[in-house]
């Protein structure tokens, strides 16, 4: 697991995920020319609170990949 450690709304925390889609998510923000914080935070914000982060980030890059191959 490769840990990204992130600051939100002025409070560190850490979103954990596979070196994998570590990789994907790397390779998005150069695409979408963001960070990986910013689209780390822009996942934060708009997720249900109860919802874990770093499985709403595995979501979203799956999401992300699904709206490329179509």
């Amino acid at each position: 697991m490769k840990k990204i450690s992130v600051s939100l709304s002025g409070h560190q925390t850490s979103v954990s995920l596979e070196p994998e889609f570590f990789d994907v998510l790397q390779k998005l923000a150069i695409q979408q020319n963001k960070s990986v914080a910013s689209i780390i935070k822009s996942i934060d914000e708009s997720r249900n609170p109860d919802s874990n982060l770093s499985s709403e980030t595995r979501v979203w890059i799956l999401k992300q990949i699904l709206k490329t191959s179509k």
